[in-house]
């Protein structure tokens, strides 16, 4: 009797420890899963994990994302919210609901999310660009520009932000400055000649219409500078000149 009391205590004093082991070993699965793009699987992981330790927030950032990326918004922008509960300061918490809403059409919530991601942290260029495409969907143009040239300024060598800026002086009505830009993201990344590539912008939370401008800009800058490779290198500079006199 007294062997199966010091086992049953056993038992009970180690159990949060298993519970917890077991949640991260949930967590990991899902991340597995999630890599594989095996979205049921993976949601499945994380669910189990939020269950076994629903505190913690690595499991329900990463449920939420999972059901971002499976296109279950409104779960995912659910489970991303309730995050906030047990941490109002957590900036990847604040990343994913921003993009959640920017790519279920909630552009107001997405700039509150995004403008407090970037009050935590200013050098987190996620909300910057993120708030760009926002403020383009709002036509905001001003505040478009801004944030797409401070994530510009955070990751110059991802050419995501350029593209946001280009589109940004586009809807400004600055087609020269939009041309430009947009001719410096092609010079970092040569996919971005390529008009069917640009679909792909969608997957970085571009909208049908900005990716639609994306091509029109694509159009236009082939078209003046094509025939001529000087015309292309003077582009070029003026493009990072006007840059970096912002």
């Amino acid at each position: 009797m007294r062997i199966f009391l010091l086992s049953l205590i056993a038992v009970v004093l180690t159990a949060p420890a298993t519970w917890a082991q077991s949640a991260a070993d949930y967590r990991q699965r899902g991340i597995q899963y999630r890599t594989q793009e095996q979205f049921p699987q993976a949601i499945e992981s994380f669910q189990k994990a939020v269950e076994l330790d629903q505190k913690n927030l690595a499991g329900r950032i990463g449920l939420g994302w999972t059901l971002h990326l499976a296109n279950r918004r409104t779960e995912a922008i659910d489970m991303l919210q309730s995050a906030i509960l047990y941490n109002p300061f957590n900036i990847e918490t604040f990343n994913a609901l921003g993009i959640a809403y920017l790519v279920n059409g909630d552009l107001t919530q997405a700039v509150a999310a995004h403008t407090w991601a970037t009050m935590l942290d200013p050098n987190n260029e996620i909300p910057f660009y993120n708030l760009s495409l926002s403020y383009e969907r709002l036509a905001m143009y001003d505040w478009a520009i801004e944030s797409a040239k401070r994530a510009a300024e955070l990751e110059p060598n991802n050419p995501h932000p350029w593209v946001a800026l280009a589109i940004a002086y586009r809807g400004q009505g600055d087609r020269v400055s939009a041309q430009q830009i947009y001719l410096q993201a092609m010079n970092m990344d040569a996919r971005y000649r390529d008009r069917a590539f640009l679909k792909f912008l969608a997957e970085a939370g571009f909208s049908a219409e900005q990716i639609a401008t994306a091509q029109a800009l694509l159009n236009e800058v082939d078209g003046k500078s094509a025939f001529s490779e000087d015309a292309n290198e003077k582009m070029s500079r003026q493009a990072s000149g006007s840059f970096k006199q912002v």
